[in-house]
């Protein structure tokens, strides 16, 4: 659908791991997030998503960490997220 395939994982407490599924759908939704930038982002499967060229792996990998943070799904810790193109 978008020209670009990302793999997403995430890393908690030194545990990395694909980002699941409803973590990945929850944040790709503009009501949770807001953030127009990343309107162009569809959730495929555990660990992947595909973007628009417009949308910037790094941007985004910082902001989904931010957001999944202070959504507690770290239970505590922080989450980081990396983000690599898989195509």
């Amino acid at each position: 659908m978008y020209a670009r395939k990302l793999k997403v994982e995430v890393i908690v407490d030194g545990e990395q791991r694909p980002c699941p599924l409803e973590w990945l759908d929850s944040f790709c939704m503009r009501n949770f997030t807001g953030a127009a930038e990343f309107d162009d982002t569809l959730s495929t499967g555990e660990g992947t998503m595909e973007a628009s060229l417009r949308v910037d792996p790094q941007r985004l990998a910082a902001a989904m960490g931010e957001w999944l943070t202070k959504r507690g799904k770290g239970n505590g810790k922080t989450v980081e997220v990396v983000i690599v193109s898989s195509s």
